[in-house]
């Protein structure tokens, strides 16, 4: 089941049409509601999300909209024929308080991606409250839109996503949160501001140096995706490096012996343990110090875990988080799936279960795509 995070802010953009130059605070929509304005942003939802509908046709796409109530969400995902779960009540009319309040029950959820109708304010109020990394995407539907997590238009968001759902590898990249200072801006005045980044799918793209007659050099992609991970490695933790020729990468930049069919424990740059077991890798959760889990796919089958990694124990990844887990892998090996899942398989059916959903996956030096997890079919 993948689970998208719905968010409406059903003003946005309602000064636009009767030249209030902006939406932002409670004086200025009601002035616009006073001038005839039209709530457009509950339409420009719908819109994305009809799109979504006809991109999955008959695919066998398991998906549910969480969202909040009325005008805020539910209202477009049921008019456009959505399973749709309500997990927050918005005030009447809701606020940017309101905003944030929903974005904090998203993250507890673990939603696979944030789909929003809104404007720069509303980017603005989602990054403020956004602590985890999980993937965006903007339905324009606001007067200011300089933001760079926007879709081009509600239809492009929502072909987009759907993009996403049947496997399709989209990178994702880091995009601005921009909003200007609307006082200024009725003076004539442009004070634009960047207020950080979040996550956005992006198209399909190699990274510029991995390029070979537009396919992947498996040498060079190796290089890259082992200086990325090399990159995000903080003094004083542990790395668990698993089996495989990508995994083996990482530690060949290292300069370090590798297990090529075992797992082996970094730290500092430095070998810990070699060939680790499972016994192992428990007893190293006690030295209560922060642990990442580095492991790849096996080419055509798409096991994560459970094969050539046994050592991997459910209560080993458990007792560190999935989130802690990073997957590593060059995007032919991904399309080489034809849209299988990444499997896990550790027999423990509960665990197992508990993984499905979508994972972040390192694909090349500051390149990573979406992609999804599910059961072994065997």
């Amino acid at each position: 089941m993948f689970t998208i995070g719905l968010v409406v802010n059903p003003f946005a953009g309602i000064g636009g049409s009767v030249a209030l130059k902006g939406s932002d605070g409670q004086v200025i929509r009601e002035e616009a509601l006073r001038r005839g304005a039209e709530q457009l942003a509950m339409k420009k939802a719908e819109l994305a999300l009809t799109a979504l509908k006809e991109s999955l046709g008959q695919s066998e796409v398991e998906l549910k909209i969480i969202t909040a109530s009325g005008d805020m969400g539910s209202n477009s995902a049921v008019a456009a024929g959505f399973n749709t779960e309500v997990i927050y009540s918005a005030n009447n009319p809701s606020t940017a308080e309101d905003t944030k309040a929903f974005i904090q029950h998203l993250v507890e959820r673990k939603i696979d991606l944030i789909l929003f109708a809104g404007g720069d304010g509303t980017a603005r109020d989602i990054f403020a409250t956004l602590k985890r990394d999980i993937p965006v995407i903007g339905i324009p539907a606001g007067c200011k839109i300089h933001s760079g997590v926007y879709a081009v238009t509600p239809q492009a968001a929502g072909l987009l996503t759907g993009q996403i759902l049947k496997g399709e590898l989209l990178s994702l990249k880091s995009a601005t949160v921009m909003d200007i200072d609307e006082d200024a801006f009725r003076d004539g005045k442009v004070k634009a501001r960047n207020f950080g980044y979040m996550t956005v799918p992006d198209s399909l793209q190699y990274v510029q140096a991995t390029k070979q007659g537009g396919q992947e050099s498996e040498e060079l992609v190796l290089a890259d995706i082992a200086a990325d991970v090399i990159e995000q490695m903080e003094p004083e933790h542990y790395y668990v490096i698993g089996s495989g020729t990508t995994c083996a990468a990482i530690m060949e930049d290292l300069n370090l012996p590798n297990t090529l069919l075992g797992v082996d424990v970094i730290k500092n740059n430095e070998l810990i343990l070699q060939d680790a077991t499972a016994k192992d890798l428990m007893e190293l959760t006690e030295q209560q110090q922060p642990i990442t889990i580095i492991v790849t796919l096996i080419g055509g089958q798409g096991h994560i875990l459970g094969r050539g990694n046994q050592q991997l124990s459910p209560a080993f990844i458990k007792s560190i988080g999935w989130d802690n887990v990073w997957v590593v892998a060059t995007k032919s090996k991904l399309k080489a799936l034809d849209g299988r899942p990444l499997i896990v398989d550790t027999a423990d059916a509960e665990f197992d279960a508990s993984l499905a959903g979508s994972k972040r996956v390192i694909t090349g030096y500051h390149d990573s795509v979406l992609y999804r997890v599910g059961l072994s079919s065997n």
